[in-house]
């Protein structure tokens, strides 16, 4: 569905995209994590064909995105991170007024008008005006309003910004609905575990480079293998203590009671000989796992060592 290649964006010296690089295939549900002026946005109006790229190429459906913007606006829905509504007209009446902008009227745009209200669970509010709806109502209306002409792709810059828990719920709900309906979507958001729970994957960008991509599982297994090893020994702590000193791949061992805390840096198949070793020297364990992290661990883990990596 997307593919870019060595996207570059700079506005003066600040450089906003630093040769970007990224793919999404058609369906998925794809969670755009960064700090403030990460690049994000700018990735995203760069594919809404709202923004000129300095450099390298992106491509949404088989369409060039920096030169064919008049014929890629029907395959996308944008939702910006700050959007205008007209307070003076009924919610019924701001859909249409979008419809009738693709050449869709009377009974006709009223009828898609009322389905795509009802898809966001807004039918009983199309006779109220604009400026009585709730800021999440707003959010929800706003989304409605970016699928009046049926596009692929979803490009939702923020969309659960400023919401209560209850709406930022809801949209949670809206959008896996949308997403099982076959859309592919595109949506960024500081609100981490919000992702994690609904998207099939994450990008983490920072300083205009893909640090890591790829499912939230994926990128949390691929970051927990530099995690701590926490080992709970019952009985041979000394032991276990003199044999892991004696280990190249290990450093920093800690004693927190019952416990031992390791930096080890070998593979799954030399974590798993370690512990051979122990059980063999007799000591007697009763758990040997890895720190786990969560999203928003690995998102400042991440973004701290600006490392490249791939999951």
């Amino acid at each position: 569905m997307i593919e870019i290649q060595g996207l570059y964006k700079s506005y003066g010296k600040f450089v906003a995209l630093n040769q970007l690089n990224l793919h999404i295939d058609k369906g998925e549900l794809f969670g755009f994590v960064g700090p403030n002026g990460a690049g994000k946005t700018t990735t995203m109006r760069i594919l809404s064909g709202l923004l000129r790229a300095d450099g390298g190429s992106a491509t949404v459906a088989g369409i060039d995105a920096l030169h064919q913007s008049q014929d890629l606006k029907a395959k996308i829905g944008y939702m910006p991170d700050f959007f205008g509504v007209y307070d003076n007209l009924r919610a019924i009446e701001y859909m249409e007024f979008y419809a009738s902008a693709y050449g869709i009227y009377g009974k006709q745009a009223t009828e898609l008008c009322m389905n795509l209200m009802d898809l966001v669970n807004l039918s009983d509010k199309a006779m109220f005006y604009v400026d009585s709806l709730s800021r999440g109502m707003k959010q929800r209306l706003c989304l409605a309003r970016s699928m009046v002409h049926n596009p692929e792709l979803l490009i939702l810059d923020e969309p659960a910004s400023g919401l209560d828990p209850r709406a930022c719920f809801e949209m949670k709900g809206i959008l896996k609905n949308l997403n099982d309906m076959g859309k592919t979507i595109i949506i960024s958001s500081h609100i981490l575990s919000e992702l994690a729970e609904m998207c099939t994957t994450i990008g983490i960008i920072d300083r205009g480079q893909m640090l890591v991509k790829g499912s939230v599982e994926d990128i949390i297994s691929h970051l927990n293998t530099s995690n701590p090893l926490v080992i709970k020994v019952m009985d041979g702590k000394e032991q276990a203590v003199t044999l892991l000193k004696e280990n190249p791949m290990v450093s920093n061992v800690s004693i927190q009671e019952e416990q031992i805390v390791i930096n080890f840096k070998g593979t799954e198949r030399q974590e798993a000989e370690l512990l051979t070793a122990l059980v063999s020297a007799g000591v007697q364990i009763s758990s040997f796992v890895r720190q786990s992290s969560n999203l928003e661990e690995v998102f400042m883990e991440v973004t701290g060592k600006k490392e490249v990596l791939s999951a």
